[in-house]
């Protein structure tokens, strides 16, 4: 099951569950739509993977199976182009 992860891991922005913005990898990695296309070219750069939106879960799943809470950031940010 995903796990919904609350951020995006290179700028830090909130993606809610229900954002359709968030952009997820094979292994979850979580990305903003912005940074996953404007600073990836939609590709993942923990795992070259192809970067594609995170479905959303409906809201009466998400009482049983609720989103992570735990973040997840890279300490030394995300350079344009660059591996994270």
């Amino acid at each position: 099951m995903l796990s919904l992860r609350p951020n995006c891991e290179c700028c830090d922005r909130d993606l809610p569950p229900a954002n359709r913005d968030a952009m997820i990898c094979t292994f979850e990695c979580t990305f903003c739509a912005d940074c996953a296309e404007n600073r990836f070219g939609g590709v993942c750069p923990n795992c070259s993977g192809e970067l594609v939106r995170r479905p959303v879960r409906p809201s009466a799943m998400l009482v049983k199976y609720p989103a992570s809470t735990e973040r997840v950031l890279k300490p030394q940010g995300c350079a344009d182009g660059e591996a994270a």
